[in-house]
């Protein structure tokens, strides 16, 4: 099989673009609180994916409402806001394992919801990271660190709970992939702004590392993101953009680690190592093809 170069390039910078993504978040809570800087960072996003969806000529026309709300409120206000709270006292390597969990809680939802059957590959990766998420809970311990654990999990829940919406919004309206991701976007930012108003904490600090970190999550890590997201799915197979996205959290960690100085101890490490090889169990060829003959 013959790759689109092109879509590989795109694919390694989107990786790597995502991956530093979660090192920029982190380093820029000294300067702003964790909710006024998602709250910015999305309503940045939100209108650049605006300018984007216009000069592309798609139509300003909103998908369903109601559905384009409730993705919003996971994708974005959730998805977002939980994993910055969580790095409030989380550290980013352990907070983008754990929202990356998202494909576990797809599955489960989706059986749950849309009456999806687990195949065996399923069922063990599920039980492997289910393994994985409790060593980095690590609940014997009460130093006070699982809080910003579960916040991750939550994230990456409000995550998944948003692709079964999204999965339903296509089966009974068919919407443009971009026109749904900006629209969901801006109603998200909404909701992100108005916790903001209700929990600003502390006085922003208008340093040039703010500046650059908002403009990094912003412009690249949302608008230049997505339009290079689309480029993949259109001229990858789906598996191998699967695997871009599986190398997201792990190249975070390990940024993490060198440039953070964050060191997981002995639990959370095997936790994370648990959590990668069930991501890589679902990404198997086999496990698509079977997945997709249930469906």
């Amino acid at each position: 099989m013959k790759l689109n170069l092109s879509a590989v390039i795109a694919l390694i910078v989107l990786t790597c673009i995502w991956s530093y993504s979660w090192i920029v978040m982190k380093s820029g809570l000294p300067y702003v609180g964790a909710f006024d800087f998602a709250a910015m960072r999305c309503a940045l996003g939100a209108v650049l994916l605006l300018v984007v969806l216009k000069l592309r000529n798609r139509g300003m026309k909103p998908p369903p409402l109601v559905p384009t709300f409730m993705i919003g409120v996971l994708q974005t206000a959730g998805m977002v806001g939980f994993s910055q709270w969580a790095l409030v006292s989380g550290g980013a390597g352990k907070v983008a394992i754990l929202t990356y969990t998202m494909p576990f809680w797809v599955i489960l939802l989706a059986a749950l919801f849309l009456n999806e059957r687990l195949s065996k590959l399923q069922y063990w990766a599920t039980g492997i990271a289910i393994g994985g998420m409790i060593f980095i809970l690590q609940p014997w311990n009460t130093d006070g660190s699982m809080m910003a654990s579960i916040l991750a999990l939550l994230s990456g829940l409000s995550w998944g709970a948003s692709v079964i919406i999204a999965k339903r919004l296509y089966i009974r309206n068919p919407t443009d992939l971009l026109s749904l991701t900006t629209w969901q976007m801006v109603m998200g930012a909404i909701v992100l702004t108005v916790i903001a108003l209700f929990t600003h904490s502390k006085p922003i600090i208008w340093h040039p590392y703010l500046w650059g970190g908002l403009a990094y999550t912003a412009v690249l890590g949302t608008a230049i993101a997505w339009i290079l997201w689309m480029f993949i799915l259109k001229n990858l197979p789906a598996a191998i953009a699967g695997l871009g996205t599986l190398a997201v959290p792990v190249l975070g960690a390990l940024l993490s680690w060198g440039l953070l100085g964050e060191r997981p101890n002995a639990p959370e490490l095997v936790g994370i190592v648990l959590v990668v090889l069930a991501l890589v169990i679902l990404s198997l060829p086999k496990h698509r093809s079977g997945r997709a003959t249930e469906k």
